[in-house]
């Protein structure tokens, strides 16, 4: 049987943009031109203006994105094979592949668990000889992004790039600037399910840095900077035109998207009220957008049970930390990290999106607040 609030409809999130979506689709059939071309120059403008970056640069995926950054940094000799990269414990395994995709090493570091963000104190620490990279992942939507760290950063010349999967439309509580544009590169998901979702898989690549920028480009298609001339042994990772045409319809509402889901998240934090339930920070300023608005719990199964019984239906992001993983028993599964392993086991993500309205997250506040934990 549905829920009643279900945690995700993308079909009820794309409604309001379903002719636009539909007509652009058609464009790009119509055009006859299935790869690359002006749809994808377009949306490249279009993203590099909003983020505020001299370039932009579509890719098939986010993990690609990463990928990408990784090895044009490798081509241009910033980076070379063993070198390590700090990137945060508590993350989608993305960000850890693309690091070990590359010949690097994954160096993980503990979250905040008030943000659930890098905690960027911890940096210096974890620095060593090897160390030229540090990836902050804005993860649920949240901007990683302070003092501490761009210090650390600037003083050690580390690299920086962002794993901007979840946060496209978030500014930074320092500057103010835009996610996507704090750091040397950026790394964009485009998955339908997140705040500005494709069709399908979609990916781009931020930066001010044209040499990189083109280094991407080129890598992204076989490696060849012109047709048959092939300067880099390359993928094929390019921005698919139909996708790149649907994304512009959703980009063009990305305030639209982010108001409406922090409305959703000042919901829930103004009418959740149980001892039960641990609420994210809430901060107003502009630094998170709310990809998943995540709850703490510490009987994760029977709260989840509850809410089931209940009409809501949530998930979890995510269970099982990439140095638990299986693939990384080797690399990183002897490592101690108690406050990743704590929210792992904790973090429930209720639902939060556009098939959702305020009034549903202040109902489904009140099925929480009657929630009893096990004694």
């Amino acid at each position: 049987m549905a829920s009643k609030y279900p945690f995700l409809d993308l079909a009820g999130a794309d409604r309001p943009y379903a002719d636009a979506m539909q007509a652009a689709a058609t464009r790009v059939l119509a055009s006859g031109r299935y790869v690359g071309g002006p749809e994808v120059e377009a949306f490249e403008r279009e993203l590099a203006g909003s983020v505020g970056t001299r370039h932009a640069v579509g890719v098939a995926n986010g993990l690609d994105a990463l990928r990408l950054i990784l090895r044009a940094w490798i081509e241009l000799g910033r980076l070379q094979p063993g070198d390590e990269v700090i990137v945060p414990a508590n993350t989608y395994i993305a960000s850890v592949l693309a690091v070990t995709d590359c010949g690097l090493v994954p160096v993980p570091v503990e979250p905040d668990p008030a943000t659930m963000n890098l905690d960027s104190t911890r940096i210096e620490v974890a620095l060593t000889p090897r160390t030229r990279a540090v990836m902050p992942v804005h993860l649920y939507g949240r901007a990683c992004h302070d003092a501490a760290l761009t210090d650390t950063a600037l003083r050690h010349s580390l690299l920086v790039i962002e794993d901007n999967a979840q946060a496209i439309g978030a500014r930074s509580p320092l500057t103010g600037a835009a996610t996507g544009a704090l750091g040397h590169a950026a790394a964009f998901s485009f998955y339908p399910t997140k705040n500005i979702g494709a069709a399908g898989d979609a990916g781009a690549v931020t930066t001010d840095d044209a040499e990189l920028a083109a280094t991407v480009r080129a890598l992204a298609n076989y490696g060849s900077d012109r047709r048959y001339h092939n300067i880099y042994a390359g993928l094929n990772s390019r921005l698919d035109p139909v996708q790149a045409a649907i994304l512009r319809v959703k980009l063009a509402d990305l305030p639209g998207v982010c108001s409406r889901r922090q409305a959703m998240a000042e919901a829930y934090n103004r009418c959740i009220d149980t001892p039960a339930v641990i609420k994210p920070l809430y901060t107003d300023d502009g630094s998170m957008v709310w990809h998943q608005y995540v709850v703490r719990v510490a009987d994760r199964d029977a709260f989840r049970n509850f809410l089931a019984s209940e009409g809501v239906e949530t998930d979890v992001h995510y269970a099982t930390p990439p140095h638990r993983q299986p693939c990384y028993a080797e690399l990183l599964g002897a490592l101690s990290l108690p406050v990743t392993e704590q929210l792992a086991a904790e973090v429930v993500s209720l639902p939060v999106g556009g098939h959702l309205t305020t009034a549903d997250a202040e109902a489904i506040a009140a099925v929480i607040n009657r929630y009893k934990p096990l004694k």
